[in-house]
């Protein structure tokens, strides 16, 4: 997992810039489940949550669903403990059945979209009869993405960012804030 010291992690977040506040981003998740809960006011969907990174999204999310539903987890990852994309690594496939299912996958940021469109294919090869995304937040990058989230809490500047849920070398999950590391 991380490799950052105490003192490492304590100075990457002294110099980091803060880029939304703790109500602000409290705001954003209110918005994607108010988005979510108005489209599947009459349906039961499986909720897939992308792990590690959209635990917090997620476990902040799901209380605010007024719908029922049912919820599982997918591992995939493209960055590891390094802070640029790599080849995409499967950790975890869905273990519900999915086929004919409503299907909506959370995750806490789409960044080059390359991980989302890859999760979003295979649930539709497995026969989910729709599937939705629901992202924390949608990073600005100067190139077209693979895929684009049906709901999205924040925009994010195309910056290495950490906090709820999104890691700098394993730290800093835990923040209830979103913070941009210091630029070189």
């Amino acid at each position: 997992m991380g490799t950052l010291t105490r003192a490492e992690a304590l100075r990457i977040f002294a110099d980091a810039e803060l880029i939304y506040d703790a109500a602000q981003v409290s705001a954003a998740v209110q918005r994607v489940a108010d988005g979510l809960n108005q489209a599947y006011a009459t349906r039961h969907p499986l909720v897939l949550s992308v792990m590690g990174g959209a635990v917090v999204f997620t476990g902040q999310l799901l209380p605010k669903l007024n719908f029922p539903l049912d919820f599982d987890f997918i591992a995939a990852s493209r960055y590891g403990d390094a802070t640029t994309g790599r080849e995409l690594t499967w950790r975890v496939a869905p273990r519900s059945n999915i086929l004919d299912r409503d299907v909506i996958v959370v995750d806490d940021i789409l960044d080059e979209g390359i991980t989302l469109a890859a999760i979003c294919d295979l649930i539709r090869e497995q026969g989910a009869a729709s599937v939705a995304t629901a992202v924390f937040s949608d990073k600005s990058i100067a190139k077209p993405k693979p895929i684009s989230a049906d709901y999205v809490g924040l925009s994010l500047p195309n910056r290495f960012v950490f906090g709820f849920g999104m890691d700098v070398q394993g730290a800093w999950r835990n923040l209830p804030s979103i913070h941009a590391m210091k630029e070189a």
